[in-house]
């Protein structure tokens, strides 16, 4: 139980830093989504930009991030060794990388659609060159267990982020209206996606100044056997990660190609822009994966490590669905996180946040293939489920529209987690308490269906009827698997 405990420890600190820093973020989707009109599409090219920088930052990465975990765990292994060996790997792939890119970047430009706009190519190539060779420390941090930094570098760079924005946003503008001659040669209302792109740029580069210390473990290592070792275990991550991002954002990618012209960014900006309400999904998965990962690997050896990773999977399982809940119940509140010119596109975030809770089981099970170093299992399945996101794009997405974008990455998904589920069970079995998983997941199902079927029209009222609902779910929970009476510090104040 002490080390499920310290599970959750990380996990909260991780979680803090990625609730509140996506939190302080996404105070920016309303300020996005207000200041670019959906006509424009704007929005649009930044949610499109940043689906290509997201790919290109899992090849750049190289699957070193797991990598770095796996080599640095084993027994009698050298972490300084390991930590600059994959320094090197990823600081090669970055050179090459940019190098290629502003040699040839008007034709990456008209290639991507941004001919007119080659400066959005050069600056995010930048970004994500920076944020890959950053992975590599940040992932330190987390096999150090200091979450404090890791947390503080998170937030700091979310704080530069949002007055930045602000600024650009909100004061430039009111500046150049003011003070013209000064002012108006900096805002340019038609181009407000540079501002995105050049504000990341800024904070990135200033992030990266933070990792000096850690930077100074860095000696070059001319290992060719660990280089081997290290590549072999990588590229089937390198394959599993490709798949896993585009089951992310290949939608958001091929989406123009479907729906060309004007009206396929416009469409793109409704649905960049929904999905950003089903963040909370995603910001459990994120801060559970930064803790799980270490975790995992540290306890590997264990005697009793294939029940805590059960145990695990089930709270996680838990918590998830909560989360599901916890949105869907207030969606009349969080809904404002963008603007109504936006709302039409809401139908779209159950799907998704199922999809994620689907994503998270999928991680959760994939350990049984990295502890056997045998990940090209993962890019097995990861493949498969993304010919299947890619198949439910293609033949729906120009009958359907952006709904199909989020039920081919439900279908992809679920294929995943079940063909790791059942390959998993056979090659290295674990006794998850699937009776009571099934047992939450009929409440969470029958608690859902009746907020949906709810008739009261008055949103205090449903919220008001949906917080009963949460609460016999929590109160589920509190009975069956997390009694008051053992938690830490307030549990002396509870019988139950």
């Amino acid at each position: 139980m002490s080390k499920l405990q310290s599970l959750v420890k990380d996990t909260v600190i991780y979680g803090l830093s990625s609730i509140i820093g996506r939190f302080l973020n996404y105070l920016l989707v309303p300020l996005y989504t207000a200041k670019m009109s959906v006509e424009s599409g704007n929005y649009g090219v930044v949610t499109n930009m940043y689906a290509w920088t997201a790919i290109l930052l899992v090849l750049l990465t190289f699957g070193f991030e797991t990598t770095f975990f796996r080599f640095a765990s084993k027994e009698n292994s050298d972490v300084r060794r390991v930590f600059s060996m994959s320094m090197q790997v990823i600081g090669a792939l970055c050179g090459v990388f940019l190098l290629a890119v502003f040699l040839f970047l008007p034709s990456v430009a008209n290639c991507l659609g941004y001919a007119a706009t080659p400066e959005f190519i050069g600056m995010m190539a930048v970004v994500v060159a920076l944020d890959a060779m950053q992975s590599i420390p940040f992932g330190l941090l987390r096999f150090q267990k200091r979450p404090i930094k890791f947390a503080a570098l998170k937030l700091l760079f979310i704080g530069m982020n949002i007055a930045m924005n602000i600024f650009a946003f909100v004061i430039l503008p009111k500046l150049a209206t003011a003070y013209p001659e000064t002012f108006s040669r900096f805002y340019d209302p038609a181009n407000q996606a540079f501002y995105v792109f050049f504000i990341n740029l800024l904070c990135t580069s200033a992030i990266t100044l933070f990792f000096i210390p850690e930077l100074k473990m860095f000696r070059f290592t001319a290992d060719k056997r660990l280089l081997k070792s290290m590549l072999e275990y990588s590229w089937p991550l390198l394959l599993l990660g490709i798949a896993g991002i585009l089951n992310l954002h290949a939608d958001k990618i091929i989406y123009t190609w479907l729906v060309p012209g004007k009206q396929g960014m416009v469409e793109l900006s409704i649905y960049g822009a929904s999905v950003k309400v089903a963040a909370i999904m995603a910001m459990l998965m994120q801060a559970f994966r930064y803790a799980y990962e270490p975790f995992v690997f540290g306890n590997s050896k264990e005697k009793d490590s294939k029940e805590l990773y059960a145990k695990a999977m089930k709270y996680f399982i838990i918590i998830a669905m909560m989360a599901f809940l916890v949105v869907m119940f207030y969606m009349d509140i969080l809904k404002y996180i963008i603007s109504p010119a936006y709302w039409e596109g809401l139908n779209v975030v159950p799907v998704v946040m199922a999809a994620e809770i689907f994503m998270g089981i999928y991680f959760n099970l994939s350990f049984w293939y990295k502890l056997n170093d045998e990940t090209y299992w993962g890019a097995i399945f990861s493949f498969i489920g993304c010919a299947i996101l890619f198949a439910v794009n293609i033949i729906f997405v120009p009958v359907y529209g952006y709904i199909a974008c989020a039920w081919a990455s439900f279908a992809g998904y679920f294929t995943a987690m079940l063909l790791s589920y059942i390959i998993g069970q056979k090659r290295n079995a674990i006794s998850y308490d699937l009776k009571s998983i099934l047992a939450y997941t009929a409440l969470f199902a029958v608690l859902y269906g009746i907020s949906v079927a709810n008739p009261i029209e008055n949103s205090i009222l449903r919220m008001a009827c949906n917080t009963v609902l949460l609460i016999v779910f929590v109160a589920y929970f509190i009975k069956k698997d997390l009694p008051l009476k053992n938690i830490p510090v307030i549990g002396k104040f509870f019988r139950i």
